[in-house]
């Protein structure tokens, strides 16, 4: 299938969420630091009218298998994560640690998005501290923004 850009239909793209981790060189007010997962920068490919596939740009300090990055989500504008089958845990699964790959990039393929979706916000997730990172929302009607970029079909 051959891919052309679409023509942004907005004037501004949506903003990517403020930071919310608490930088590692400064002391926490609890035992342990928060180190979230953070998204930072989001590919969108539309592969056919109503499928994507998402490359997602995820950065975590990974500590080994009792603390790293295990998914990240695909959230659409009602709250609904897109999945390919209905009992995935994540939008896409990360099965282990990536402790000396920092920052990764990992794919999903064949993600349902309605074509009424304008714009999605995707997350990523750690084992120990959950969703809290920085997110990126992306704006499926534009060609590029805030730490995204995206592509689509040709009519």
């Amino acid at each position: 299938m051959q891919e052309t850009n679409r023509p942004s239909q907005t004037a501004e793209s949506e903003q990517v969420a403020p930071d919310t981790a608490v930088p590692t060189s400064q002391p926490a007010t609890t035992e342990t630091a928060v180190a979230n997962a953070d998204v930072l920068f989001v590919s969108a490919r539309e592969t056919a009218v109503g499928l994507w596939t998402f490359s997602v740009e995820v950065a975590h300090p990974n500590t080994g298998w009792e603390n790293y990055a295990d998914g990240w989500d695909i959230v659409l504008p009602d709250g609904t994560v897109a999945v390919v089958n209905p009992e995935d845990t994540f939008t896409r699964l990360l099965t282990h640690p990536h402790e000396t790959e920092q920052p990764f990039t990992r794919s999903q393929s064949n993600l349902p998005i309605p074509t009424a979706v304008t714009f999605v916000t995707v997350r990523a997730h750690d084992l120990v501290d959950g969703f809290g990172g920085k997110e990126v929302v992306v704006d499926l009607t534009a060609v590029s923004g805030p730490n995204f970029e995206v592509s689509y079909l040709e009519p």
